[in-house]
């Protein structure tokens, strides 16, 4: 899978896709949620583990934190160093953080890896190294895609259901073990919550509607978008729009 999911990343354009308005959504609202949790740390420590290209963590150390990051592709850790920022990068696994000690970060950032981890057992062990590198009381967080948003998108909206039927079981869950995407439910984030012993804070959906509407909101006016981006912060955390929305941020408290 990791080979797999290295090629799939040397060819994506990841850069873009942040740069993308549909991206700026998700990034600004995830951004407003790590900073309202910084700002209740005294000089906190921060690893990004999955970092990409590095959009989270060269903007956070570019404000002045203490950051470390970790990722499994190439060629996003070499855009990633060539922003030449404080950020201090590694090659490396999310199930495996052995280069970091215990209680190592206040905050530690998992926007990626949960997107590609396909069983139970690889997505607690990369659960459960992100809680052992963080400090007591500290913050993780960690980002899903959500299965009902690729349902609709994907089998409804651009017509493939057909096609697809093979891959969603009688719930339309999807089950696919070629997809290098690992596409969840509510539920399934809080057994793995449950098993890692991990508290919830706060669960949100960073872009809501925003990847159902891409075409709407590139054609937005400025003025507009930054309207829809308030619109967006306003229902980021209402429970009866999370499942529907393509990711999901969760917010976790580690008490050990």
């Amino acid at each position: 899978m990791s080979e797999k999911l290295i090629a799939y990343y040397n060819k994506f354009n990841e850069e873009k896709r942040l740069d993308s308005r549909h991206g700026q959504v998700e990034f600004r609202i995830t951004m407003k949620y790590i900073h309202k949790y910084l700002e209740q740390m005294n000089s906190p420590s921060i690893i990004e583990v999955g970092a990409g290209t590095g959009r989270y963590c060269v903007s956070l150390a570019n404000e002045g934190y203490d950051v470390s990051a970790i990722e499994l592709v190439k060629s996003n850790l070499g855009t990633l160093k060539a922003k030449k920022s404080s950020v201090k990068a590694y090659l490396g696994n999310a199930l495996d953080l052995s280069r970091f000690k215990d209680n190592s970060f206040d905050c530690t950032l998992v926007l990626g890896p949960l997107y590609h981890l396909k069983t139970k057992e690889e997505q607690v062990q990369a659960l459960q190294e992100a809680k052992r590198i963080t400090k007591n009381n500290g913050i993780i967080m960690v980002a899903y895609v959500l299965n009902d948003y690729s349902v609709i998108q994907h089998a409804f909206i651009d017509g493939n259901i057909l096609n697809c039927l093979d891959q969603l079981d009688e719930s339309f869950q999807i089950h696919s073990p070629q997809d290098l995407y690992n596409r969840v439910r509510i539920e399934q984030i809080d057994e793995l919550n449950e098993i890692v012993s991990l508290q919830r804070l706060e669960l949100i959906a960073p872009d809501g509607p925003t990847d159902y509407l891409r075409p709407v909101i590139n054609k937005m006016s400025e003025e507009e978008f930054e309207i829809f981006i308030k619109y967006v912060e306003s229902i980021a955390e209402r429970k009866e729009l999370l499942g529907a929305s393509s990711h999901l941020l969760d917010i976790l408290k580690v008490n050990k």
